[in-house]
This record gives C-alpha cells, sequence and structure tokens, in this order.
C-alpha cells in the first residue's frame, strides 16, 4: 500500500520543473510506474498529485458520478478537466504545467505535504499563510466523532 507522509520544501527550476524528493520518489516507485497525475484541489488552494494507478481509481469514482446532477458535473468538470500526467524524467523532476502553476500561485518555492495516497503541492508564501489558521482552528474545534474513538 502505498503511503505518503512528511512535509518537504522544493522549488521548481526556470522551466516549471519541480524535483520530487527521494523518499516521496520511492514511494512512486513501489507503485511501479514513473508518471504523477496532478489536478486541482476543490477545497484548498493546493495541487493534488496521485500516483497514476491511484489516480485511475479516483477517476473512475468521479466521472460514475451522474453527470446531469450539476454538483457532480462541477466536479467532474474541475477535478478530471484539471488533471495531467506528469511523467517523471531519469532525475526525478515532473514539469508542471502553467495553468496548474497559475492556478495555486506558484512560482518557484513549494511545499509537498504526504497526504497518505497523494500529495499536496502548495505554493510555499500560500502554506505559511494557511498553515498557521488551520493550527489555530484545530485547537479551537471539536474533536470530530469519527477521530473520538482513535488512540493517537
Amino acid at each position: 500500500m502505498l503511503f505518503f507522509r512528511g512535509l518537504h520544501y522544493v522549488n521548481l527550476d526556470q522551466k516549471g520543473r519541480l524535483a520530487i524528493p527521494k523518499r516521496l520518489r520511492e514511494t512512486v516507485a513501489q507503485a511501479g510506474c514513473k508518471t504523477l497525475v496532478a489536478t486541482i484541489d476543490l477545497q484548498s488552494p493546493c495541487l493534488l498529485l496521485y500516483p497514476f494507478e491511484e489516480w485511475k481509481l479516483i477517476e473512475q469514482k468521479i466521472m460514475s458520478l451522474p453527470n446531469l446532477d450539476p454538483t457532480a458535473r462541477r466536479y467532474q468538470r474541475l477535478f478530471v478537466g484539471f488533471a495531467h500526467e506528469l511523467d517523471m524524467d531519469g532525475q526525478g523532476r515532473i514539469l508542471l504545467p502553467a495553468v496548474l502553476r497559475q492556478h495555486i500561485d506558484l512560482e518557484r518555492q513549494g511545499v509537498l505535504l504526504g497526504q497518505g495516497n497523494k500529495m499536496e503541492l502548495w505554493s510555499e508564501a500560500q502554506w505559511d499563510q494557511t498553515c498557521p489558521a488551520m493550527l489555530e482552528e484545530a485547537k479551537d474545534e471539536p474533536v470530530p466523532e469519527a477521530l473520538a474513538n482513535l488512540s493517537i
């Protein structure tokens, strides 16, 4: 089973290429592929990066939603419509399309955040702005029922 974890600071080069950190590259390699799929996150200003095989499962679920439902159709259009297949080169780099970089205002410095079956890619500036607010909210909000019996 794939599992991405950790927080990794990364840089884009002038051509828009992002070097995937070695530990994360090894996790992708465990999936037997060198292709990631990147798409927009519909709730946060970040991109979601999935190993190709994992993406196919997600995409099937989304496309099986009834496309006459306006909300489902919007998710299909945005989530699948913005998806790009990104092949890693021999140095573990992916070329991020300009449309995805622009969507999250990523120019040079970014943050890759492991999230289990996927990674999130944030611009470093957006992450630095958003993370403290998330930490503050987490201190004050009640523990969700689904987590109440979890021992961590």
